[in-house]
């Protein structure tokens, strides 16, 4: 049993509130997103927090739309939220509230002002506005129309709303301090023209309320307790209690927490929709996309995300959580509550020489070992078997413990086999494998005690069904996506530069046939290969997977297999030289594998390869690269290619590393892949000439 957390700041507020008794020993929060796009991972966080504040509480959790921007906002966007906070456990019961109810208040608490004294009509452009307005070190200037009297600004107000202005040639502002230090204080608009028809409220209005006029109202209506923003909004908690202090009601408490930020993800809706119009992604649910809808199609569940966003836990500090942390949290869930089931995704055909001819056993096979409870189930074996074309090698290292000629491997709850020969097809690639079985190992153990070191996973040829499998991988391929790029010339998104070209590779699989039937969503365990879910594409006949996430973290494997390798020992250091002229411009120069910002990435056509003696995941390979002769490349992807298959292959390499001495052997450059062991793809620069520049 895990120990219980401390509490993190908010929740030390709402239990010092609750002592006190501030607020009646209520406790009422929200959510309250823009329905002007899909909610994604950084939402998740905001409703995890509000609703379990709420529900620990015995309190209340509202969720309320924020639809003041006609423009942006949309139906579909309204009903994706309203489903996703459902998903995720945000239970708002009947609680499910519009800024756009409350527009006559709204409007009503905004002539209040107005007669006041406390807002003015005003016609600067948004460009003179920005122009008064001043800097953080210098103060602003006061309209020429902030001294309108009460009667004109009440009149020009109605007008307004009446439909008689242009937009953009009016706006209603708060008077308040164009000297404030404080730039939120400096006379904010408080509603602006846009005659744009609206979702719910069609052309009732033609006036709408900006978003620090709305928010302090809208949670005084609702009656919250603790109004929970992320950090950025610090600096508007002044005007919040401005408006609500004037105005003399219900006066909730804002608290500001840092909001949620990941690795190799981006989170801003604006660029999210970019990614979405321009097509670099299918849509919003996309599962490489950081969207709640992304995340649920490729199979993320709903506790999973939960327990992440609980772990991270709330601060006032910008901090970046590692993805790995919530990937490790989908394992964790999925890893004791997906059933296990057997899927070969680079199918290699094993012929039984000695089954009996038409014969078919069903043999069991544990549902999930984790969980006692899941039961068995039976999976028709047969004289003619699939395997991974990974799980064998024809001459295999010495910590090769798969399939290999003479050697002899499990078969997941079924038999022992051993290979007694193979069939190969013209150009030397291995096409089908010949084996024997012993009877006497049905169930995976000798009767004569004797051990075999590997057990593989196999589908029955005869009973397999074929099935499409999307292996996803991370959208971008840098940390921070874009943040290397920044300031270049010409470059508007310097995100875009940073996606990972092989997020995406589809195969084709063979399946267990129990997969049949099974319904969109449901997840499952492909035993080695990772935690995979049915796609809404499936269907009978045509079954289609996602992969969720892998079974172990291949970005940090991969990380911590360069540095761990051997470098050549550093030479003597020379006597001081009298520094020399620059030569001219030439190569990019050599860098070390630290300094990655600056690498020179070329395309490359692999011309031979070959396995290294006693380094089990290491190839020799001799890659063209333009530059005449060609260069050696050792590479650990033994695990995911056979030599023969990498021949002919367009390949991704890093030429300007510094070469490396690997089992004696000088690599000078880095073949570029994602993922590890048999999942692992290698980045298609396309069909370009060796040489070719890959930006």
């Amino acid at each position: 049993m895990s120990e219980p957390r401390s509490l993190h700041f908010i929740e030390e507020i709402v239990e010092a509130d609750k002592a006190s008794n501030k607020w009646q020993g209520r406790v009422h929060t929200r959510f309250p997103p823009e329905p002007n796009g899909y909610l994604h991972v950084g939402h998740a966080k905001s409703i995890v927090l509000n609703s379990s504040l709420a529900r620990r509480s015995g309190g209340k959790f509202n969720l309320r739309f924020d639809d003041t921007n006609p423009e942006k906002e949309e139906q579909e966007y309204v009903d994706s939220i309203i489903d996703d906070v459902k998903w995720l456990g945000g239970d708002f019961e009947d609680r499910l509230f519009y800024a756009s109810d409350y527009f006559a208040q709204m409007y009503e608490w905004a002539e209040q002002l107005v007669k006041k004294g406390k807002a003015y009509v005003c016609d600067l452009s948004a460009e003179q506005m920005r122009e008064h307005r001043g800097t953080l070190t210098e103060p602003g200037r006061n309209s020429p129309f902030r001294d309108r009297s009460v009667d004109e600004n009440l009149d020009l107000l109605r007008r307004m709303k009446a439909g008689e202005f242009a937009p953009g040639s009016k706006t209603l502002r708060a008077k308040i301090d164009m000297t404030s230090g404080n730039i939120n204080l400096r006379d904010p608009v408080m509603y602006r023209i846009m005659k744009e028809r609206h979702h719910r409220q069609g052309d009732a209005w033609c006036i709408y309320p900006s978003y620090d006029w709305a928010h302090g109202l809208e949670d005084s209506i609702e009656r919250i307790t603790h109004s929970i923003c992320t950090l950025e909004f610090e600096n508007h908690r002044p005007l919040y209690d401005w408006f609500l202090d004037q105005l003399g009601i219900y006066h909730p408490q804002q608290i500001e927490f840092a909001k949620l930020q990941l690795t190799y993800t981006v989170l801003s809706k604006r660029n999210l929709l970019f990614l979405v119009k321009e097509k670099y992604v299918s849509g919003w649910d996309d599962p490489r996309m950081p969207t709640i809808r992304g995340m649920r199609r490729r199979g993320y569940p709903s506790e999973a995300l939960r327990a992440f966003c609980e772990d991270i836990g709330v601060t006032k500090n910008d901090t970046v959580i590692d993805l790995v942390r919530l990937e490790n949290a989908v394992r964790d869930h999925l890893n004791t509550t997906a059933p296990r089931r057997m899927a070969v995704v680079n199918p290699l055909k094993v012929v039984i020489t000695n089954w009996p001819a038409g014969q078919v056993e069903q043999v069991e096979v544990q549902n999930n070992p984790e969980d006692e409870k899941a039961g068995m189930r039976t999976v028709p074996f047969s004289g003619e078997l699939y395997l991974e074309r990974d799980d064998f090698m024809e001459e295999p290292p010495k910590k090769f413990f798969r399939l290999s000629p003479g050697r002899e491997v499990r078969l997941r709850g079924a038999y022992f086999i051993k290979c007694e020969s193979v069939v190969k097809d013209a150009t030397g690639a291995v096409t089908e494998l010949r084996c024997t079985y012993d009877p006497s190992t049905k169930g995976g153990t000798a009767a004569d005690g004797r051990k075999v070191k590997g057990t593989i996973h196999w589908v029955s040829a005869q009973h397999a069904l074929d099935a499409e499998v999307r292996l996803f991988d991370r959208l971008f391929s840098a940390e921070f996506p874009g943040q290397a790029h920044e300031g270049k010339p010409g470059v508007d998104r310097p995100f875009l530069l940073d996606l990972n070209p092989g997020s995406l590779v589809v195969a084709k699989a063979k399946v267990e046939p129990s997969l049949a039937t099974e319904r969109p969503g449901a997840r499952f365990q492909f035993e080695r290969l990772g935690y995979f879910c049915v796609d809404l594409d499936s269907k009978a006949g045509a079954l289609v997977f996602n992969r969720t996430v892998a079974l172990k973290d291949a970005w940090a494997k991969e990380v911590a297999a360069e540095e761990s390798a051997p470098k050549p020992a550093a030479p003597a250091k020379a006597p001081e030289k009298k520094k020399e002229p620059a030569p001219p411009a030439g190569p990019a120069p050599e860098i070390e594998f630290a300094d990655f910002t600056k690498v020179a990435l070329k395309a490359g056509r692999v011309l031979t390869a070959e396995k290294v003696e006693k380094a089990d995941k290491l190839l020799k390979l001799s890659v063209d690269l333009g530059e005449g002769a060609p260069r050696t490349i050792v590479s650990g992807i033994a695990e995911a290619f056979s030599p023969e298959s990498l021949v002919g292959r367009n390949v991704v390499v890093v030429t300007n590393l510094k070469p490396r001495a690997l089992k004696g052997i000088e690599s000078r450059g880095m073949i570029l892949a994602s993922g590890s062991g048999k999942s692992l793809s290698l980045i298609n620069p396309g069909d370009v000439p060796p040489g070719t520049d890959v930006k």
